[in-house]
Parts: structure tokens; C-alpha cells; sequence
């Protein structure tokens, strides 16, 4: 019996598209994995506890035993959303308004002001902002947005500033107002840029919060601040876990919303 080139060539494609479907199983269910984990850990800790016993000497607790890990997850993931929210909405909009005509003049101003948060970092934002805020989780939302304006004002002035010539030239040639173009071609077109800056600004507030805690706001730097104090590796272990697995599935999810964005944009 003789076998065609072709039906080799396409035996050959099938195998390599199989291939290629398996190993993509692979890192979504490592990511369903470390969830499921995660949310044990934070559910029902005490599973875990044989595990970090031998980080702990002299019969110290193992788990974190002042408070609610999922509480302190919870109110950890409510300051950086609040935060990354309202710079969002700072920088997005600034960045709109100095790729407009009468904006331009304007940039070299804005980006000193985006740059604030970048040359003082959050621990001497807090510093200064407890006397004029008090304690709590106020000093640390203004740290976490100053810190994060920057990726997004700069992700969304290069996403505004490098679209396509001839998509904007045939928005004009259809009769659209400035308003439209914007809404309906320029932010599209730009929405997977922004959306790097916006994952970039989330990962790097999701770990700078920890900080909130040596000014009373309610984190997860709790558990590691009272392992550092305890001498409890355990509990140093656990905050930065979680603080690490947080910032992984939301990096990892912010990102496959990004590849969606680009193949629906077309890029």
C-alpha cells in the first residue's frame, strides 16, 4: 500500500496541532491548581499546618493565629483596588488630554507629575502622610496610587501615540467627531496596551501594600510583620505566599484578557 506525501504532511499537522492543544492544558491547570490551593489555605488553614511545623520552634503556633487570613486577603485586595482604580482614572484621562491639540503643551508637566510616585518610594510617602492622614489604610492608598500612576499614564500616551495612521485617516474620512474617534477607534485600538500598564501597576501595588501595615492599615503585611517579630518563619512564609500567589493569578488572568483585547483589536 502506498502512502501519498500529502496524507503524511497532514498526519504529521495533526499530530503537532494535538501537541500543541496538550501543552496548553498544562498552564491553565497549573493556575487552577495554585487557586484551588490557595483558596484552601485561606479557607481551612489548619490543613496546612504539618507542613509548617518544622518552621516554627518552641510550640509556636504555625498558622497565623491573630486574625482572618481570607478577612486580611480580602481587605489586602480592597486597598489595591481602590488604588489601582483611581489611578487609573488619573492616568488614563491625563494621558488623553495631552495627546489632544490643546493638551500638548501640557506633557512634559504631566509626566513630572506621574514621576512623583516613582522617585519617593511608598515607605516615605507614608511617612509623610501620617501626620496629615493619621493611622490607617489612608496613608497607604495615597502610596499605592502615587506608585501606581506611572506604567499606566505611559502604557496608554504610547498606545494613544502610535496608532495606525491609516485607521485614523479613515475615521476622519467616515465622519466621525473627535469624541467618536476617540471611544470608538482610538481607546479600542489602544485598550491591550493600557492593559499592560494597568497588570504592571496591579503586581507591583499587590506586593508595596504589604507596607500598609506598619501604619495600622489592614493587610497582609500583618502576618509577615508578626513573623518578623515572633521570629515565626511560618507566618513570613504564609504572608508572602499569599501575596505571591495573588499577584501570579491576577497577572496571569490580566494577561490572557490582554491576548483576548489583541485579537479582538486585530493586532
Amino acid at each position: 500500500m502506498t502512502i501519498s506525501r500529502s496524507t503524511l504532511h497532514h498526519a504529521a499537522a495533526d499530530r503537532s496541532a494535538a501537541g500543541s492543544r496538550a501543552r496548553s492544558w498544562v498552564p491553565l491547570a497549573l493556575r487552577a491548581l495554585l487557586l484551588v490551593a490557595l483558596l484552601t489555605f485561606l479557607i481551612a488553614p489548619s490543613i496546612f499546618e504539618p507542613i509548617l511545623k518544622p518552621l516554627v520552634q518552641d510550640n509556636a503556633p504555625a498558622i497565623y493565629n491573630q486574625g482572618s487570613l481570607f478577612t486580611l486577603t480580602l481587605l489586602h485586595l480592597r486597598i489595591v483596588a481602590i488604588a489601582t482604580t483611581a489611578a487609573i482614572l488619573v492616568a488614563v484621562t491625563l494621558a488623553i488630554l495631552v495627546t489632544r491639540p490643546f493638551g500638548a503643551e501640557f506633557l512634559p508637566l504631566s509626566r513630572s507629575l506621574v514621576n512623583v510616585g516613582q522617585t519617593f518610594p511608598p515607605v516615605a510617602v507614608l511617612a509623610l502622610s501620617v501626620p496629615a492622614l493619621g493611622f490607617g489604610e489612608k496613608p497607604t492608598l495615597v502610596a499605592l496610587f502615587l506608585y501606581g500612576l506611572l506604567p499606566i499614564f505611559e502604557n496608554t500616551l504610547t498606545a494613544l501615540t502610535t496608532l495606525p495612521p491609516a485607521v485614523m485617516e479613515a475615521a476622519r474620512g467616515a465622519g466621525m467627531t473627535n469624541r467618536q474617534r476617540l471611544f470608538r477607534v482610538e481607546l479600542p485600538l489602544a485598550a491591550p496596551v493600557i492593559l499592560a500598564g494597568i497588570r504592571l501597576s496591579i503586581t507591583v501595588s499587590l506586593a508595596t501594600a504589604t507596607i500598609g501595615s506598619t501604619v495600622a492599615a489592614r493587610t497582609l503585611g500583618e502576618v509577615i510583620i508578626a513573623g518578623l517579630q515572633s521570629n515565626n518563619l511560618a507566618f513570613v512564609l504564609q504572608g508572602g505566599l499569599i501575596v505571591g500567589a495573588l499577584a501570579v493569578l491576577i497577572y496571569d488572568g490580566l494577561s490572557a484578557l490582554e491576548a483576548r483585547l489583541r485579537r479582538r483589536a486585530g493586532l
